[in-house]
């Protein structure tokens, strides 16, 4: 399996971040896989890196044109699948999470079904991740407000590089950030796993999903439903709880129109794919296969500002 989340645009979002040039990572891992000799936690570093880096460069050539791509970034979050280990690696609070069943257990049900958090939330919610915010910048005590929320994207070049919110073309469009060095990063936190017969299937989701379901919820979700069309029951699932925080009703909260719904819940990116017993991977040699995966697998991406949405 290789980059799935880059191949469905890499939970980039924003549409200025929709251009092909952009979106590289997955040549990226491909182009350092073979020139390394094999997937490795380098390889995807290198990558992380080199489409950071792409996208500074396109910011560097437009944003005369285009002033407001300096503030433009997202999440990015990717999974791969080599030699029967599996690489996960992300920037900002997208999220994968392994539905596993219990060692020893004969049957896969409810009560033997765990989920396993395989990223780290880059959320400024997080304790922890506040404290490492503070840790880099000590002599700012309001640090943490600048980072829109999150510590690690790809693009937000305003606030990596401080050159760009203090330029009076940027201020045209936004307050300036008294900036000393770089808020954000894109350096991917990177989990790697040796798959086992007990791992049953792996859901890649945006924040927009986990905001409103917890892990073990979507996990139980997945084990209990159908495989054709899950990715859609989890969009549906989350939807239904953002209306009952409201008091709403699900129908009631899908009629509210373009553009103000986004105030109830954000956008939702799902991927499930699953692992049946660990087969048709990529041979893990030099390059990564182009086939993307023969597991199952399953799609499905809901727009908030999208009123068409079929249960």
């Amino acid at each position: 399996m290789v980059d799935e989340m880059c191949k469905f645009r890499s939970m980039i979002r924003e549409c200025e971040l929709q251009d092909d040039d952009i979106l590289t990572i997955h040549i990226n891992i491909s182009g350092f896989s073979a020139e390394h000799g094999g997937l490795s936690k380098e390889v995807i570093e290198k990558a992380f890196d080199a489409t950071e880096t792409a996208f500074v460069n396109l910011v560097r050539e437009s944003w005369l044109d285009r002033p407001q791509i300096v503030s433009v970034g997202s999440c990015c979050l990717v999974g791969l699948i080599s030699n029967g280990t599996l690489y996960v690696a992300n920037v900002g609070d997208s999220r994968a999470v392994l539905g596993r069943q219990v060692a020893g257990s004969r049957i896969a049900n409810s009560s033997t079904l765990v989920a396993e958090r395989l990223t780290t939330d880059h959320n400024v919610g997080e304790e922890e991740v506040r404290k490492e915010v503070k840790a880099l910048h000590p002599d700012d005590p309001h640090i943490v407000v600048y980072t829109r929320g999150v510590s690690r994207s790809i693009g937000d070049v305003y606030l990596k590089k401080p050159e760009f919110n203090r330029n009076p073309l940027f201020q045209q469009y936004a307050a300036p950030i008294p900036l000393k060095r770089a808020v954000m990063s894109a350096e991917p936190s990177i989990l790697i796993h040796k798959l086992r017969p007990q791992d049953l299937f792996i859901v890649f989701a945006s924040d927009g999903l986990w905001e409103q379901l917890n892990d073990d919820a979507v996990v139980e979700i997945v084990h209990k439903n159908s495989r054709n069309g899950i990715a859609k029951r989890l969009i549906r699932a989350a939807i239904e709880v953002a209306a009952k925080k409201r008091e709403m009703r699900y129908d009631d909260i899908m009629r509210i129109e373009k553009g103000v719904r986004r105030h109830f819940h954000d956008d939702i990116t799902v991927v499930v794919v699953y692992l049946d017993n660990n087969q048709g991977w990529p041979n893990g040699g030099g390059r990564i296969q182009e086939d993307i995966t023969t597991t199952p697998i399953d799609i499905f991406t809901f727009n908030s500002d999208n009123a068409d949405f079929s249960p």
